[in-house]
């Protein structure tokens, strides 16, 4: 697999772990889960099926210079800076658009910088199995088999069964469906049809190119011209004239939805997107109380407490209570039950509302 690049984006902002996730330290450089950051962790899973040259980061100008000091094995060059941020898309494309001119042989695994993987040998393996199948000129992307009837996900359903290999089975992807109400994802789930959509895609850079020119040609045109410049001193330059115009679109939406030959390898890695506090409540290790913490739970005296997540660097008492969010940093407090731990959205949008902007 000497051609295989892995492309880490990593330009999130992460508002929904407010607040403990901020615009300057947005959750992939947090050690939510495991005692790295979840950057960090995200790079270093990738070895030995990636060596650290083989590794691209694309993020924005003001994560930069953090993510060079978590991973300082990665070559200065392989970090692409977006000027401003753009969604996925752009900086899917810009990605590619880099090393594609670097090898024009590539295959590129998209990832993220902000994911949790338990099983992280599956991970690579499913990795190297999506690179054969890339081979026979497929977009391949990884899908996690659901454990619930979830609408925060899109979904992909699966078709006829393609190739097996490395102990895992590709089919043809029949369709991508956007996030469903929770009656849909119930018919999904039963249905046994449908896998979560990762966001995580493996292709080969000049068939990604081509489907850029096939579906984004505004891209296309973009790509080109920053692609003449890369490694020459007109590279910024051009960078900074052609960014503006890259519409704002998911990659999901800009490419997947409607890309020919997509393939579907369905696994099971203990992936979590760790969007919401609930979520991250259910990757960590809980007592037999169904509570846990962060750092040392000596730190918290849980009396008659049940399902419960604290995250704190003070000494935390709680009596009577479950089902619980508690989250403190040095400049606030959030506290909410766990099944409403998705609606800290509203919290940062009545911040921004209210130009309390330094605490977001």
């Amino acid at each position: 697999m000497e051609h295989y690049y892995a492309l880490i984006m990593a330009g999130g902002g992460g508002t929904r772990l407010w607040p403990m996730s901020r615009r300057q330290t947005p959750k992939q450089f947090l050690p939510l889960v495991e005692d790295e950051s979840m950057f960090r962790v995200s790079m270093t899973r990738l070895a030995p099926l990636f060596t650290p040259d083989r590794v691209y980061v694309v993020a924005g100008e003001r994560y930069t210079e953090e993510l060079m000091r978590q991973a300082p094995e990665i070559p200065e060059r392989n970090f692409i800076l977006e000027p401003s941020a753009r969604d996925s898309g752009p900086a899917a494309a810009l990605g590619v658009a880099v090393i594609h001119q670097h090898d024009p042989q590539a295959t590129i695994a998209i990832l993220t910088a902000d994911h949790h993987i338990a099983d992280k040998s599956g991970f690579r393996n499913a990795l190297a199995a999506a690179y054969e199948v890339a081979q026979q000129d497929y977009i391949v992307t990884l899908g996690i088999s659901p454990t619930q009837p979830s609408s925060a996900f899109g979904y992909i359903r699966r078709g006829e069964p393609l190739t097996q290999t490395r102990g895992l089975r590709a089919y043809h992807a029949a369709r991508f469906e956007e996030k469903p109400p929770r009656e849909k994802a119930i018919e999904f789930l039963m249905s046994g049809e449908y896998s979560w959509n990762s966001g995580m895609f493996i292709w080969r850079a000049e068939r990604a190119v081509d489907e850029f020119e096939r579906q984004q040609p505004a891209y296309h045109q973009h790509m080109a011209q920053i692609a003449s410049a890369i490694d020459t001193p007109a590279y910024q330059a051009t960078l900074q004239a052609t960014w503006e115009s890259f519409e704002k679109k998911s990659l999901d939406y800009a490419v997947m939805e409607h890309a020919d030959r997509i393939a579907v390898i369905p696994v099971d890695i203990g992936w979590s997107d760790v969007g919401s506090w609930s979520t991250l409540y259910d990757v960590l290790s809980k007592n037999d109380k169904g509570n846990c913490t962060h750092g040392n739970p000596q730190e918290w005296i849980a009396i008659d407490t049940t399902n419960t997540l604290v995250y704190s660097g003070k000494l935390v008492a709680t009596i009577g209570v479950e089902d619980l969010v508690v989250v403190e940093t040095d400049d606030a407090l959030f506290i909410c039950t766990r099944e409403r731990a998705q609606d800290v959205k509203n919290i940062v949008e009545q911040l921004k509302a209210t130009n309390m902007n330094d605490y977001i």
